[in-house]
């Protein structure tokens, strides 16, 4: 049985670090939970500082939407469960997730509870999901789980649908915009520079500069390759450790305007999570440990584990939220509101809603600024390196016609 490293979080907000005998990375997790320890890096030993590996056959969150959806009308028309799972399975494309809802058929065929079932797959079903399901069993309110859960990841599918095609155009433009100017440099530039050698004369310093830059990409290209796959894993390896990923998602949310946008894109899943919990019945502690596992921020998990610690001692949500100082104080006010009143879900909600509106705006806008900008610096490097190839030929032509 291998040997794992795990790092994680108490229930007190303390970290906890040490070495577990587990038959894989599931079952490990499963039993920190099980102690209350919210599990961060798990790695095994002796591989703890592997490459990143790219695998096929993952599950989308597109496909975990649509079956919610045609589970919870299945469930609703009077299916047995078990019925429901099968034909689910039978019609499903993606051959891992068919592998997965046929396993968790085959357990809940043996008297277990859909719930642990689908514990059994925690990359596909995350907390937020098993203990929404458990809830739903337990209150005998399946259906209707079903229904908040699919409303839940369609949502969250629109959020994310919307983010990516903001960033899709000045991404493209950019990189196009790189292979051009390392095309320019690399075979266009080469080509006067053999010209100007062979008329000897003096070149000006812009000249002189894009010259130099030329001579480095054509001795040098590799540099920038190495150096792109090097951040990439980089980044993969930092992300990998919890207080790396804590400064890393902490430098993202005060980057200048993608910052915000991130920020609300984080308090918006934040209280999206936590509404549909609380509405489903989950105890609002145990909804706080589900939000911070799930919402993908390091800096909003340490904080949503401190407002936990707090309301364990007695304190309300409010405080908290506010001390944190990661949250806006309408958001905060309002939460206050909730609790005080007794809808604390359907306040949530309504932030959430807000929130997600206020997404979409700050991606237009975000795209609306990017585009003059990106265009600009694109036409000054690209017209400054045309303009620095020319500047030596005005000049003998003016020499000549003098």
């Amino acid at each position: 049985m291998p040997v794992f490293t795990f790092s994680g979080k108490d229930a007190n907000g303390q970290k906890v670090s040490g070495e577990r005998m587990a038959a894989n990375k599931q079952s490990l997790q499963q039993a920190l939970r099980r102690e209350r320890i919210t599990p961060g890096a798990i790695r095994e030993k002796g591989k703890e500082f592997s490459l990143p590996t790219f695998g096929s056959g993952k599950v989308s969150v597109k496909d975990i939407a649509v079956f919610f959806r045609q589970f919870s009308v299945m469930i609703d028309a009077g299916l047995p469960l078990v019925q429901c799972l099968e034909i689910l399975a039978a019609n499903q494309e993606n051959q891992a997730f068919q592998k997965t809802l046929t396993g968790v058929r085959t357990t809940v065929e043996g008297g277990a509870t859909l719930a642990n079932a689908m514990r059994q797959y925690p990359v596909v079903f995350d907390d937020l999901t098993t203990n929404m399901i458990e809830a739903g069993e337990t209150g005998g309110i399946l259906d209707i789980i079903l229904q908040r859960l699919a409303t839940y990841v369609e949502k969250a599918v629109r959020l994310r649908a919307a983010v990516k095609s903001a960033l899709i155009y000045p991404v493209a433009v950019v990189s196009i915009a790189m292979l051009i100017v390392g095309a320019l440099l690399k075979w266009v530039v080469p080509i006067f520079a053999n010209l100007f050698a062979g008329l000897g004369v003096n070149l000006p310093l812009p000249t002189r500069i894009v010259m130099g830059l030329s001579a480095f990409v054509q001795s040098f290209w590799w540099i920038f390759l190495v150096g792109g796959f090097g951040l990439f894993f980089g980044i993969k390896q930092i992300r990998k450790h919890p207080r790396g990923k804590y400064y890393f998602d902490k430098g993202l949310l005060h980057l200048p305007i993608l910052g915000s946008l991130l920020r609300k894109i984080a308090v918006g899943r934040f209280t999206r999570t936590l509404g549909t919990l609380i509405t489903s019945g989950v105890p609002i502690l145990e909804g706080l440990s589900i939000t911070a596992r799930t919402s993908g921020n390091a800096v909003l998990e340490e904080a949503l584990m401190k407002v936990r610690k707090a309301i364990e001692e007695g304190r309300t949500i409010v405080d908290p939220l506010r001390e944190s100082g990661v949250f806006p104080n309408m958001v905060t006010q309002m939460i206050g509101v909730g609790e005080a009143t007794g809808a604390m879900d359907s306040m949530l909600q309504k932030i959430a809603d807000f929130y997600e509106e206020e997404v979409d705006a700050a991606t237009k806008d975000m795209l609306a600024m990017l585009e003059p900008a990106i265009i600009g610096i694109l036409g000054l490097t690209i017209g400054g390196i045309v303009i620095s190839l020319y500047m030596p030929l005005f000049a003998m032509i003016a020499k000549l016609s003098g």
